[in-house]
């Protein structure tokens, strides 16, 4: 695996796998968990890929074989979003954004069960259109509500980097159907993942 196409499964090794767990810790032992959360999202914004290297490091010394691509893609399906990803602003626009933003990844979590399946894969492959046209939308609805030409500017900007991935990953669908590499597939997948975040990200600096 290249380095580029490491970049989004580490960077949401801490939102999909570690954070969860952590919050399981909480129930337990509240400021233990929050200790750990707090060193780990520090110790990740100074390090990017830290955790990913801490979790591939464990595998290793475990002598376990994992496709973490795979893995964390499965895993996004079964995770709610962290206050990080998700807007705190009550007006429609907001929250119609978290919607179709958890529903977009929610879908692209169920590629791993359904890719074998070409039928069911076909009709996953129409619903993640649909559902990256509505995001759209919401992107462009939000977009009224952020102050100044310079926080529409950095929308805009999110806005065409996640259109590019999202073609990245019709492109990588064609290829698969030739060339079956699934992989692929799931790096494409949290390609978008990773941007859908980066629009909430953009929003939340620019709203709240």
């Amino acid at each position: 695996m290249t380095m580029g196409d490491e970049t989004p499964v580490t960077t949401l090794i801490l939102p999909v796998l570690i954070r969860p767990i952590l919050s399981e810790l909480e129930k337990q032992d509240v400021s233990a968990s929050q200790t750990l959360r707090s060193a780990l999202t520090k110790a990740e914004a100074s390090h990017p890929g830290l955790t990913y290297d801490l979790v591939i490091g464990i595998l290793r010394k475990g002598d376990l074989t994992v496709n973490m691509n795979e893995s964390i893609l499965r895993l996004q399906g079964a995770v709610s979003d962290s206050d990080e990803y998700r807007l705190n602003r009550s007006e429609d626009a907001f929250q119609e954004l978290n919607r179709k933003s958890a529903a977009l990844k929610r879908i692209l979590s169920r590629i791993p069960d359904e890719i074998t399946d070409r039928k069911t894969f076909l009709e996953t492959i129409k619903e993640i259109a649909s559902a990256i046209k509505k995001l759209l939308d919401a992107v462009n609805a939000v977009n009224g509500f952020i102050p100044g030409t310079a926080g529409k500017q950095s929308l805009e900007q999110r806005k065409r980097e996640f259109v590019k991935y999202s073609k990245r990953f019709s492109n990588t669908l064609k290829e698969y159907f030739k060339e079956g590499h699934a992989n692929s597939v799931f790096v494409s997948a949290l390609y978008l993942i990773h941007q859908t975040n980066m629009i909430i990200t953009t929003v939340k600096s620019k709203c709240e």
